[in-house]
């Protein structure tokens, strides 16, 4: 499971982001934006998306306030955008905000106007040409498109691991899997599906506390290849609390333990039985990799207590699992390493504080492990995380 990575990676140094063929602006888009209390950075997005390099009569934008109590609703009211309010303590999350959402605009009859739909949470800004290029890929025929997914606050060892986690997926995983004609897949923000996929799953369907990757893999099962679009990028904001960050990894690890109970046998059975490599990637993807290490851990104890192999070998084996930790902590740090050389010009922060987030992302990395068990035992549900960062780089290229 580790091996593929490092084999993607491997292949992502040589390969540059697939360049579409420059596409006619022809296409009207949907940009559905789920927010909660999100009156501090609501107004970046809608002002990168308004001063996007393609034609605005061609986008509308609609808004879900999901359980809000702040003035999101009116905020983006005032900027004439469509708001759609939602008041439902307990069916709550992205998933249930995106159905409702889509139900109510069904309702006005404002659906079938539009060829596709673009998803991003409240934080996000865009670059200036980022509908251009996914419009550019969705006339190249893919149905569904996910993007480059960067970050605006490279500020501690918190924010710059999920930076560099999310940059290295970007980059090493779906530029790769591009390159491989296999799928790729969606990571929560940034992607775009046709209103064919949307009238296929009667709207949103997808409610997994990870509903991106649910997403992700129901359109594999499908027969669907999720698309990639790397020159359209887009900045996220990270948690730089470690309380922040956790919770959210808690709830993410339940989500993928989620989406492998309910599609793992799903995806092995079309690997099976139509030979789909996308469906082998997607299984190693969500394969609970901490899991089963315990589970052969367990099983070796209690195998050496009923006789059946030595005590001995099962200390060797605890031995060699100690020193496979600390040669996983260097292959990271390399890993993060050759993110940070391939997509120097793309991160924002110096280059003395990118050796110190270099060092550090085994730590983040690591942290998960403790976190796949919680995730175990835990009763995780969304809860909001506060956003409130301004993007220093596109302020810088402005």
């Amino acid at each position: 499971m580790i091996g593929y990575q490092v084999l993607y990676m491997l292949i992502g140094m040589f390969v540059k982001p697939f360049d579409f063929p420059q596409a006619p602006s022809d296409k009207r888009y949907a940009i559905l934006i789920s927010a909660r209390n999100e009156e501090n950075v609501i107004g970046e997005l809608i002002h990168s998306i308004r001063t996007n390099d393609y034609p605005q009569y061609m986008i509308d934008i609609w808004l879900i306030a999901d359980n809000c109590t702040d003035h999101t609703a009116d905020y983006v009211r005032s900027l004439g955008e469509h708001v759609i309010e939602r008041h439902d303590t307990e069916h709550i999350g992205k998933g249930y905000a995106l159905t409702y959402l889509l139900n109510q605009m069904s309702k006005l009859d404002a659906i079938q106007q539009y060829d596709a739909f673009l998803v991003f949470d409240a934080d996000n800004i865009l670059d200036p040409q980022y509908i251009r290029y996914m419009n550019d890929g969705f006339h190249a025929g893919f149905k569904i498109l996910t993007s480059y997914r960067n970050s605006k606050n490279v500020d501690n060892w918190v924010s710059s691991g999920a930076a560099l986690w999310f940059i290295r997926e970007s980059r090493f995983l779906n530029n790769t899997r591009m390159f491989l004609h296999s799928s790729c897949h969606v990571g929560g923000t940034g992607f775009m599906f046709s209103r064919e996929i949307m009238e296929r799953n009667d709207g949103w369907k997808f409610h997994l506390l990870t509903e991106d990757i649910e997403f992700t893999l129901d359109s594999v099962i499908h027969g669907d290849r999720v698309g990639y679009v790397g020159q359209a990028i887009l900045y996220d904001e990270q948690p730089t609390s470690f309380a922040q960050s956790w919770r959210q990894r808690v709830r993410w690890s339940k989500g993928f333990l989620q989406v492998f109970r309910y599609y793992g046998e799903p995806l092995i059975k079309k690997a099976l039985v139509d030979g789909d490599f996308s469906s082998v990637d997607m299984m190693l993807m969500i394969c609970p990799l901490t899991i089963l290490w315990a589970a052969r851990e367990i099983l070796g104890l209690l195998f050496a207590a009923c006789g059946f192999v030595t005590w001995q070998s099962q200390f060797y084996n605890i031995q060699l699992w100690i020193y496979s930790t600390i040669w996983s902590s260097l292959i990271m740090m390399v890993a993060a390493a050759i993110t940070v050389v391939a997509e120097r010009k793309k991160i924002g922060a110096t280059s003395r504080e990118l050796i110190a987030y270099v060092l550090s992302f085994p730590l983040y990395a690591l942290s998960y492990v403790p976190i796949s068990f919680v995730a175990l035992f835990s009763k995780s549900s969304w809860k909001p995380i506060a956003h409130h960062k301004q993007n220093e780089v596109m302020k810088g290229k402005k």
